[in-house]
């Protein structure tokens, strides 16, 4: 049981974050319901953001505690399974019938299988390796290709690989490929010049491009992984050859 007497106020900071992005859900999920999908979409972003934050506030403040992370795992499923879901469904999926409900269920699903499996094993791995596709990436893959499909008034094909797409993506989640994590990356000043001109041509890009830059990296992301699984594969099979 957590003693509520002895908690400090510091480690109130990181779960305000926490529960700021369930609320930022239930915004996007209204806004959604409504036919704003582009209010939505960035209520998901500014979630994808509060998210990042209470974790690092957390190890900051030294306020890291159990009561954080189940209650971040319970946002994240709300944040970025239930609302991108809806998203989905209300932009595109209902004109799928079962299907779209299918779909957006997967998508749920496969959400809080992988939270749940990264709350169990998440101790035993590297800390710059994520099995499975991160669910936060997942769900701005979803909404930002939701809105691209949404805001460029794609037909039908483009619809139907989105509701592809999104099932692959769900797939991804619980999948065993691996992704990095980039929670533990330290900059050489060597690469200091490089590494802020990276920084200042992709703040250009999100400027003049928001939704379709967010859509390319939440892709480009979302295929590191398969594409570094093939490659493994194929430089094992090479090793082999090699030895015969």
């Amino acid at each position: 049981m957590v003693n509520i007497k002895n908690l400090k106020i510091a480690y109130l900071l990181p779960n305000l974050f926490t529960a700021g992005s369930i609320f930022l859900a239930v915004l996007a999920i209204v806004a959604a319901n409504r036919g704003n999908f582009e209010k939505a979409f960035w209520f998901i972003v500014l979630a994808a953001i509060f998210d990042a934050l209470d974790g690092r506030v957390a190890r900051l403040t030294k306020t890291s505690s159990q009561f954080g992370k189940e209650f971040d795992s319970l946002a994240d499923i709300v944040a970025f399974g239930v609302a991108p879901a809806f998203i989905f469904y209300f932009a595109v999926g209902d004109e799928f019938g079962r299907f779209g409900v299918l779909a957006a269920a997967i998508f749920v699903i496969f959400g809080a299988v992988r939270l749940a499996r990264f709350n169990v094993i998440s101790a035993a791995t590297e800390p710059n390796i994520f099995i499975g596709l991160p669910i936060p990436a997942a769900a701005l893959f979803v909404v930002s290709a939701t809105m691209i499909v949404v805001g460029y008034r794609f037909g039908g094909g483009a619809k139907l690989t989105l509701l592809i797409a999104s099932s692959l993506i769900a797939v991804l989640m619980v999948s065993n490929i691996r992704y990095p994590s980039f929670k533990q990356i330290h900059f050489q000043k060597a690469y200091f010049l490089k590494v802020l001109t990276a920084l200042i041509v992709v703040c250009s890009l999100f400027y003049l491009y928001q939704i379709e830059f967010l859509a390319f990296m939440a892709l480009i992301y979302a295929l590191i992984g398969p594409l570094r699984a093939l490659w493994m594969i194929a430089a094992r099979k090479r090793k082999v050859r090699h030895n015969d």
